[in-house]
């Protein structure tokens, strides 16, 4: 058992070093997937990604209790088509609500540091890893070399978090928080360092929550205008190269798209959720930043980038089960 345990980690260890050191052409990622129902890891692989991103929901324990967490993230990570897809790329990830084991929780969660320590345990993370030394799950990933490199910046929406509050209004569940936070100043600095003067060709910065998207009545970044404008702030002053914001949470796939000031091009967010569930009926979701349309079956999402060109192309693509493709467009 112990030489299977070290030669797991070895695999892990190696899988990294590659990935560090080669370009990224092919990035997976999804949300919202629970361990007792038919996932979709074949239909994954079958992508040939080079990277397995996890934006969060990636188990549903709802509880703090970290024995039932430990028990659902362990059955997850028994999946036989989960432990091909380890095997065949790295996986990296932070969390969302129902891993952080408070429905729609934020910083009053009094389990929220035993609650990381599990989420660190079913992603292998290192235990000299820099996430293991701060408050919060949020940590960066730099891949490739100049001129192909990619840091992946992965949030953390919840540790920090301020309460959200109740909307009075019909089919809204949330109103806006005028003075409210999402990251909280610790993480605010670290985010600051990560884009000032970064040389990484292209900046994908992972949110579990949805940050452009205005009009739906769930939990989104709009619900914290002033944190929302913070973070365009910040795009503004450190004009990093070729940044985009991949979300989950929703049960949909969507690509928005908004103009930023300062800004040399458009910011993008790329939607995907869930693996395992989506809303059981069709419907038009109004988001006026949207191109494209909406997807209501269960997906994944896929990145694209063609670094032979001067500058590197990008394309967002989602796809489902038994290999159907259900949305395809070029941001970049």
């Amino acid at each position: 058992m112990k030489r299977l345990f070290l030669t797991t980690l070895f695999l892990i260890a190696s899988y990294f070093c590659k990935a560090q050191e080669n370009a990224l052409s092919r990035i997976a990622f999804g949300s919202c997937s629970k361990d007792e129902e038919q996932q979709l890891w074949q239909e994954i692989i079958n992508q040939k990604p080079h990277l397995w991103i996890w934006l969060g929901d990636n188990i549903y324990g709802d509880t703090q209790d970290t024995a039932v967490l430990r028990k659902k993230y362990k059955r997850q990570k028994e999946n036989v088509d989960y432990q091909r897809m380890l095997k065949a790329m790295p996986v990296i990830g932070t969390w969302d609500d129902h891993d952080y084991g408070v429905n729609d929780g934020g910083k009053y969660n009094s389990k929220k540091k035993e609650c990381k320590e599990v989420l660190l345990e079913f992603l292998d993370v290192p235990a000299s890893a820099d996430v293991r030394k701060h408050e919060g799950v949020y940590s960066s990933y730099t891949y490739g070399s100049l001129g192909k490199k990619i840091k992946i910046i992965l949030l953390d929406t919840r540790y920090f978090r301020d309460t959200l509050e109740a909307s009075t209004i019909q089919g809204t569940r949330y109103s806006i928080n005028n003075k409210g936070d999402v990251l909280g100043e610790p993480q605010w600095a670290w985010l600051e360092k990560e884009l000032t003067d970064s040389d990484a060709d292209v900046h994908i910065v992972g949110s579990s929550i949805q940050f452009i998207p205005e009009e739906q009545g769930f939990e989104k970044w709009a619900n914290f205008p002033k944190a929302r404008q913070r973070f365009l702030d910040l795009l503004q002053k450190t004009k990093p190269n070729n940044i985009f914001i991949i979300s989950g949470d929703r049960h949909i796939a969507e690509i928005s798209k908004m103009d930023v000031t300062g800004l040399l091009y458009p910011l993008y967010e790329f939607t995907s959720s869930g693996l395992t569930h989506t809303w059981d009926r069709d419907f038009d979701e109004a988001n006026h930043y949207r191109v494209g349309s909406n997807v209501i079956q269960k997906n994944f999402g896929m990145i694209l980038i063609d670094w032979t060109k001067q500058t590197p192309s990008i394309t967002f693509e989602v796809w489902g089960k038994d290999g159907r493709a259900y949305l395809r467009y070029t941001a970049f």
